[in-house]
This record gives C-alpha cells, sequence and structure tokens, in this order.
C-alpha cells in the first residue's frame, strides 16, 4: 500500500529532458540558435547540455541510427510568456526551414501552441499555458 503522508515534499517540476540524436551540428543550430538556449556545459564532442535560465536540454550523439518509430518520445515543450509569443514563434521558424507539425492551434483551456520538429525529428510543441507561463 503507498502512503502518501511519507511522500517528500513535491518536485520543482521536469526541467530537464536528454536527447539521443543523429546529428549534433543541426540540433545545436536548432536549440542554440533558433530557440537560443546557450551551451551550459561541453564535456566533449558527443555531449552538449544547453540551458535556457530554467530548463536544460542534453544533447548526446547516438552511437546507432535511431528508430524513430520505436521511439517513446512522443514531445517535448517550450513554455512561452503570452499567447502572441506563440505566433512570433511559428512565424520564425517557419521562416528559418524548421520542419512544421501543425499550426499554431487555441486550446479550449486557454492555452496555445504548435509543434514542429528538431533537425533529428523530434517534436517540440511552442506552448502558452496560463498556468505555467505566468510563473
Amino acid at each position: 500500500m503507498n502512503d502518501q503522508s511519507k511522500r517528500p515534499p513535491a518536485t520543482s517540476g521536469m526541467r530537464h529532458i536528454a536527447l539521443n540524436i543523429e546529428d549534433m551540428q543541426a540540433c545545436l543550430h536548432f536549440y542554440q540558435n533558433l530557440l537560443g538556449m546557450a551551451i551550459e556545459w561541453q564535456p566533449d564532442p558527443d555531449n552538449i547540455y544547453l540551458c535556457s535560465g530554467n530548463d536544460n536540454v542534453a544533447l548526446h550523439a547516438s552511437p546507432h541510427p535511431i528508430d524513430r518509430e520505436k521511439q517513446a518520445l512522443d514531445h517535448l515543450g517550450f513554455i512561452l510568456r503570452k499567447p502572441e509569443d506563440v505566433d512570433a514563434w511559428y512565424a520564425f521558424l517557419l521562416e528559418n526551414g524548421v520542419e512544421m507539425c501543425s499550426e499554431v492551434k487555441q486550446h479550449r483551456d486557454g492555452a496555445r501552441s504548435f509543434y514542429c520538429k528538431d533537425p533529428d525529428g523530434n517534436v517540440v510543441q511552442m506552448i502558452y499555458h496560463p498556468p505555467l507561463s505566468a510563473g
């Protein structure tokens, strides 16, 4: 039986994701130059850790081809501060040749988002989500 009274304090949220990738330079360009993340640490050419100030994305060069059909990751999301930021990001990434998976969508809960792909095929959601965006 799970005794929730013994659960440690709540986490601060999920602020780190690690991706196995095949094209390090193209993915680095996407996360660093297009999304504006800074390199926090690069211990070697096969591992780069990027940060936007409140989260961390680790890029790990995969030693073997990645079977995207079997990958369990659905998508990763970046929180935007205002609903209009979603439209600005959509236009910017589209202008920079990023493959889009959807158009901008207004959700019934007040969220606004779209999906695109990084150069390695990972789906990225750019989202304004009221409970998270305000903080």
